[in-house]
């Protein structure tokens, strides 16, 4: 099936062209772009990960989301910036002037349409700069068109109340968190006894940069761990998944409400 953890009834490539046509209030109805990556995800973990993420948790939220906020998903764009995972098998990136044509191309085709509202969900920690970059693109060719880059992890959720204080930290990739949400999204594809604990080697001690942060440096995740697991996936657990999948969705159904019912302030 196409729609895959999407709803049938908000998966937008079901619609025919008329009955988008005929579609009522286009001016306040939801597009939501998922957006994820094609990359290693160290040894236990299918290189789908962040695509299945983003699938994932936003069909939970459009199974919750109440009937009266018309809000639709675009297929997922599986391949991303992921060039930081270079050398890993698996990986297929697209160079950052693709990924922003291919947004700026399927944004301009939503606008064509009549529609004014289009969520970029991304969840790939490799590429939120040029999601901001897209937005700020799109709405300064067009301002009646409200674009939001926003990252799927950074709605309300408990996941932190969940991980180690050094995991919250320092498990960026492949880690606690993925590991767990993906068991509950996808178990048979996770291989446990392949888990492994791997943080960052020889990071500057005492310094204000940081691979993430407020002022970080570039990298390349072969230079920082070899199994290509950023973090210590053998913490995760099925049911913590559970927990993070049904946070993680209570609050995407939050924002695709207030999504609904935003005005710009500059209209």
């Amino acid at each position: 099936m196409m729609h895959g953890f999407i709803p049938p009834q908000r998966y937008f490539p079901y619609l025919s062209w008329q009955e988008i046509a005929n579609l009522e209030n286009k001016e306040n109805i939801v597009i939501i772009q998922p957006i994820g990556a094609i990359e290693q995800h160290g040894y236990h973990l299918p290189i789908a990960v962040d695509s299945a993420i983003s699938l994932g948790v936003l069909g939970e939220a459009l199974s919750k989301l109440d009937n009266k906020y018309p809000a639709y998903a675009l297929p997922c764009l599986y391949y991303g910036k992921s060039n930081e995972h270079w050398g890993f098998p698996g990986t297929i990136t697209l160079s950052a002037t693709t990924m922003l044509s291919v947004i700026k191309e399927m944004a301009a085709s939503i606008y064509q349409a009549g529609f004014r509202k289009l969520v970029l969900m991304n969840s790939h920690g490799g590429q939120p700069q040029i999601m901001e970059i897209a937005a700020r693109d799109i709405h300064q060719e067009n301002p009646d068109f409200n674009v939001f880059p926003l990252f799927t992890w950074r709605v309300p959720n408990i996941a932190k109340k969940l991980l180690t204080s050094q995991e919250s930290e320092s498990g960026i990739h492949a880690g606690d968190a993925e590991t767990s949400l993906i068991l509950a999204l996808l178990p048979e594809q996770v291989k446990m006894d392949l888990a492994v604990k791997e943080y960052p080697r020889n990071l500057p001690k005492n310094s204000l940069i940081s691979m993430e942060g407020k002022l970080p440096f570039a990298w390349l995740t072969s230079e920082v761990s070899s199994s290509g697991v950023i973090g210590d996936a053998t913490l995760a657990s099925k049911e913590k998944g559970e927990l993070i999948l049904e946070s993680l969705a209570n609050g995407w159904v939050e924002v695709i409400k207030d999504i609904y019912n935003f005005s710009n302030p500059g209209e």
